[in-house]
């Protein structure tokens, strides 16, 4: 994944950050990233999280 954390920890806490100061949701968040909405999914779910669209966040 380009230049965003690769700890799954870390990168939970920087995609919220980031969907909720600059993005109105994940898919507009991957594209600006151009990174992969699978992989961080994927990703965040290994440790539990799933996004929710209601709160456009991982929870």
């Amino acid at each position: 994944m380009n230049n965003i954390p690769n700890d799954p920890a870390i990168l939970l806490s920087y995609i919220n950050t980031q969907l909720r100061d600059n993005y109105k949701n994940l898919d507009d968040l991957c594209k600006s990233l151009d990174v992969s909405e699978a992989d961080i999914v994927n990703k965040l779910k290994s440790i539990g999280y799933s996004y929710d669209e209601k709160l456009n966040r991982f929870r």
